[in-house]
């Protein structure tokens, strides 16, 4: 009786700290198992989330991206395409002015418009203000003048500050008025005048007889000129260059409506001129 007594003390605490010891086991295992998987299903939830929300962001900037550069191209067309733009205002504004010279300043009807004095500015404008006088104004005076760029950058105390810039503005502005306009813009306006208005198909007519008129009117014309321009160039070479030909052009605006109103008529020719290209 005693010895099973002890046998039994002796068993049972064994068994017990056995079962004891390998549940825990078995608990831990199963714990672990379940905490894993959950942290799996969770890193895959997280993972399929932050796609689809990437997913949706990239839509959503798509769209913003499609629909911003939808709605400011025609904005940013005169930025990134500078000439283009210069160019179509530089044809479009000779001839409206003209227009608005010929209708308002001489009280012409729409049917009443001399359209092939229309045309010297069309021609004019296109060619002469929007192709040459980029060329001249941008790519030629950026070469003459090299501190144009950096002076345009400045503000308006630091130009002041700045006396190589001040001194390749003056030269502008002298250029402007004692070489362009007197030696080039005239003398080429009137040699488009004659080509479209004139009779004659000889290039070297429509320079001589072009260059007459203007000799004949070349003081009042001149006086004009430094009148408007002088002042006018003084603002636009200190001005940032992406306002200067915008500024230019709207100043030419005025002084176009003046030149279609005192030198835009087609003249006739006398009897004499006509009866000798009929000869010829």
């Amino acid at each position: 009786m005693i010895g099973m007594y002890r046998t039994s003390s002796i068993v049972a605490p064994r068994m017990i700290s056995r079962r004891v010891n390998a549940n825990p086991v078995r608990v831990f295992h199963s714990t672990k198992s379940n905490a894993k998987s959950v942290a799996e299903a969770t890193v895959e939830s997280s993972k399929g989330t932050a796609t689809k929300t990437a997913a949706e962001a990239s839509g959503k900037s798509t769209g913003t991206a499609s629909s911003g550069s939808s709605s400011g191209g025609i904005l940013s067309f005169p930025k990134e395409h500078p000439f283009s733009f210069q160019l179509m205002v530089a044809t479009t504004k000779t001839s409206g002015a003209d227009l608005l010279t010929q209708m308002v300043a001489e009280g012409k009807s729409l049917d009443e418009v001399d359209w092939k004095r229309n045309g010297v500015f069309v021609v004019f404008g296109f060619a002469y203000l929007g192709g040459f006088q980029w060329w001249l104004m941008v790519t030629k005076y950026r070469q003459w003048f090299p501190t144009m760029d950096k002076f345009a950058k400045m503000s308006f105390a630091e130009k002041l500050k700045y006396p190589a810039g001040i001194l390749d503005a003056m030269k502008m502005v002298a250029f402007d008025v004692i070489v362009h306009l007197p030696m080039i813009y005239f003398p080429t306006y009137y040699t488009v005048k004659e080509f479209v208005g004139g009779t004659s198909w000889s290039p070297v007519d429509w320079a001589k007889d072009g260059v007459a008129k203007y000799t004949k009117n070349m003081k009042e014309d001149l006086t004009a000129m430094i009148q408007l321009w002088g002042p006018s160039d003084c603002i636009q070479f200190v001005l940032p260059l992406h306002i200067r030909m915008p500024f230019r052009h709207l100043v030419s605006f005025f002084w176009t409506a003046y030149v279609s109103f005192t030198r835009g008529a087609i003249e006739p020719e006398s009897a004499e001129e006509v009866a000798v290209l009929k000869k010829v």
